[in-house]
């Protein structure tokens, strides 16, 4: 997988702050590192804040270390050149990353929430349907969830991919160019969906609801999961323990977070409420859900050759081991 310059910098910056040896390196055996990739918007940043995690490791010899990404596909690019060892991203950013070779388990993911990403347009906007997009242009993040809603939105309505014209921006330049009337449509998701809806009352399209799940995944490189297994399993605690925290004070969860967003928590309300929590090892129906994905973005070109999701399972030690 091919590195940007923003990209190299970010993994740069993190390495000079976060000098301990990963585990993806021989470190001795009281540098044991987990390095954490998050983002902005998520049960991980909260699962930061609270240090909850560091008093699950007290003790064990693990520290933690936290990065900060803009999306999923940067957060896999520092996940496959070794520089984190486990994060959380949508559907599609680990089917792009698993293609170019990086070497990801997928550990674990949350409920589907297709009201979490959406394609949008402006207030004013004469479309008002899917099909109206033919010939249009739609801004979105390459490689991620809304990526697979786009095309799975312009199949429902009849229309092919290639009818509408994409443009791959990161959300900050995807809004930008949304504002200034530079693309038709922009395909994105929580928070930054709500703070659109609220901000500059841009009118939902379509949701994911009825033609994607949605899911977030938490992913780990195969170091991690292989031989630090005891990490693994008391950070999927302590993500379930944030899970049912944030479910239940969504109001709370949305003012901590607002600080570290640069969203109002109102507005954050409103994205937590679409979110679904709990986090479970993959079934086999998510698993078919993903390889379906997988297979869409092979047909359309978009991977250069066809993945299977279910030799990438972590698979949860037995009470014996």
């Amino acid at each position: 997988m091919s590195i940007t310059r923003r990209t190299f910098s970010i993994l740069t910056a993190a390495a000079i702050a976060n000098p301990i040896m990963g585990f993806g390196a021989p470190a001795r055996a009281q540098e044991k590192t987990l390095r954490i990739g998050y983002q902005k918007y998520g049960t991980l940043v909260l699962l930061k804040g609270s240090g909850l995690l560091e008093k699950k490791l007290a003790g064990t010899g693990y520290q933690v270390t936290w990065t900060e990404f803009p999306g999923g596909p940067q957060l896999l690019e520092a996940l496959n050149v070794g520089a984190i060892d486990f994060g959380s991203t949508g559907e599609a950013p680990p089917i792009f990353a698993q293609a170019a070779g990086a070497p990801l388990v997928y550990v674990a993911h949350e409920p589907p929430a297709p009201r979490g990403e959406a394609i949008l347009v402006p207030k004013d906007s004469p479309l008002q349907t899917v099909a109206d997009l033919k010939g249009k242009t739609v801004a979105l993040n390459r490689g991620s969830n809304v990526h697979y809603l786009l095309v799975k939105a312009l199949e429902d309505a009849g229309l092919s991919y290639s009818d509408v014209t994409t443009v791959f921006l990161p959300p900050a330049d995807g809004r930008a160019a949304f504002e200034r009337g530079s693309v038709d449509a922009w395909a994105i998701w929580d928070p930054f969906q709500a703070a659109a809806e609220v901000a500059i009352e841009a009118r939902e399209l379509r949701n994911g609801e009825g033609i994607v799940p949605n899911h977030q995944f938490y992913l780990g490189t195969r170091d991690l999961v292989d031989d630090h297994r005891e990490a693994v399993q008391q950070l999927l605690a302590a993500i379930g323990e944030t899970d049912v925290w944030v479910s239940a004070n969504t109001g709370e969860a949305a003012a901590q977070l607002a600080p570290n967003v640069g969203i109002p928590a109102d507005v954050l309300t409103v994205a937590l409420a679409r979110q679904s929590y709990g986090v479970t090892p993959l079934a086999d129906e998510v698993v078919a859900q993903q390889q379906a994905i997988a297979d869409t973005f092979h047909e359309l070109g978009l991977i250069p050759s066809a993945i299977s999701i279910a030799c990438l399972l972590y698979t949860s030690p037995s009470p014996r081991d």
